[in-house]
């Protein structure tokens, strides 16, 4: 079988019916672009995901499990079941196998947003995606007790602006009826866009999370105990307690044995988990929703080639006279056959590469959009292995489609002899 002729014909074929093909293939792209833009997404979403916290060798919290202090400690979700002492913290700096800790304090929100209150190593050392640090895209890091820096979508859904003046409300809920008006927060600086919970956060100093609690009782401010900036300034503001702390190690080796010291710490219950382990139980857990989305865009494909094959069938009577035109010729039922079959694995080709130009036009249109509306990290990559592997499937699959016409064809081209009509 000439491999060159039979392709030739099939590219003829399909250039004589490119108005009708055209649509089945318009059908094929965007099914293939959907079933890319999944597969490129639950990728793109697991990495973001399992990235969120980076270069953090252990987080410490009160004991609780490892699900609930990721929550709350990465994602703000949830209250922690205890708090740790200062002192506790203070040992744990002592320690000659923790390079560095940064505290986390939690329990005030605005507008529904976290407060987070830590200090400068927070900046200096938290890290996410591969190792990227965390950089201020106006104003600086807080110095005062009264200043906040915001995360990124914090200031952008609120308009704020470096010298702004916010007021913190007391509580996790999005809506309190108890803020802290006599201690406004001057916003000092806003966080770059990282696409990861740190947007969704307010930091203030440990120092500023204690000021605004004096003279507060069951959650209550008592007039005329409360601090001023100056009175603040002049005061012994250190924590008695803290919700966690995130830990750098001097050498990694040392992880697992520093987790069991903490885990097993005389003093008080401490919980320390690995951040990386514990996201990817988190994933397990919540990482269905990707398969079922996989599962229905199959399903778009499989509607899409049964529509492909409809219209090769539904075209079968008008290729009667191409048909017998070829076996007058000297064409063999096999290469007519084989013809529909080169047609569909042509058009399946098409698709392919139309659906990843349209995948990789919208992944560069709508990468900045998602990260800064949905905190979604897109990025424009080459194709994964088993996203190649999808890819590959598609002109295959077509090919065994293209199989149904074909065999109608082999059959009647057997009963066409040369000479012979349609119809006789």
């Amino acid at each position: 079988m000439n491999i060159r002729l039979t392709l030739s014909l099939a590219l003829a074929s399909l250039w004589h019916r490119r108005r009708v093909l055209a649509l089945v293939c318009l059908t094929l792209t965007l099914s293939i672009s959907l079933l890319l833009g999944i597969q490129y997404l639950r990728t793109e979403v697991r990495h973001s995901f399992t990235s969120t916290v980076s270069g953090t060798d252990l987080i410490i919290g009160a004991r609780s499990g490892q699900l609930n202090l990721l929550l709350y400690t990465v994602f703000h979700i949830g209250d922690p079941t205890n708090n740790v002492s200062w002192d506790t913290f203070q040992s744990l700096e002592d320690d000659a196998r923790i390079d560095w800790l940064i505290p986390i304090s939690l329990g005030d929100s605005y507008r529904g947003y976290r407060v987070v209150g830590t200090d400068a190593r927070f900046l200096e050392h938290f890290q996410y995606g591969q190792g990227t640090a965390l950089e201020l895209g106006e104003g600086r890091w807080f110095e005062g007790v009264f200043e906040v820096v915001l995360g990124a979508r914090v200031a952008r859904e609120f308009g704020h602006a470096t010298g702004d003046s916010i007021v913190l409300s007391h509580g996790a809920g999005r809506t309190s009826f108890s803020n802290h008006e006599q201690t406004p927060f001057t916003v000092s600086g806003i966080l770059e866009s990282t696409g990861t919970p740190v947007d969704q956060a307010v930091y203030v100093s440990l120092a500023g999370i204690e000021a605004m609690h004096v003279g507060w009782e069951s959650g209550v401010a008592i007039p005329g105990r409360t601090l001023t900036p100056d009175q603040a300034s002049e005061r012994d503001l250190t924590p008695s307690n803290l919700s966690a702390a995130y830990a750098g190690l001097k050498q990694r080796l040392l992880t697992f044995q520093v987790q069991r010291d903490i885990n097993q710490f005389n003093r008080e219950p401490l919980s320390a988990i690995l951040p990386g382990v514990a996201l990817s139980e988190l994933w397990r857990l919540m990482g269905q929703f990707e398969n079922v989305l996989l599962a229905i865009t199959g399903l778009v494909i499989i509607t899409s080639f049964i529509g492909l094959v409809a219209v090769l069938l539904s075209i079968q009577a008008q290729r009667a006279h191409e048909i017998s035109i070829l076996r007058a010729t000297g064409a063999s039922p096999r290469l007519i056959a084989a013809l529909q079959v080169f047609e569909c694995v042509v058009l399946g080709l098409v698709a392919c590469a139309l659906a990843l130009a349209l995948s990789a036009l919208l992944a560069s249109a709508l990468g900045p959009w998602l990260q800064s509306q949905y905190g979604l990290q897109i990025r424009l990559r080459p194709l994964n292995t088993s996203e190649w592997m999808l890819l590959a499937a598609v002109p295959v699959v077509a090919g065994l489609v293209g199989l149904i016409p074909a065999l109608g064809a082999w059959f009647r081209s057997r009963s066409i002899t040369l000479g012979s009509a349609p119809g006789e």
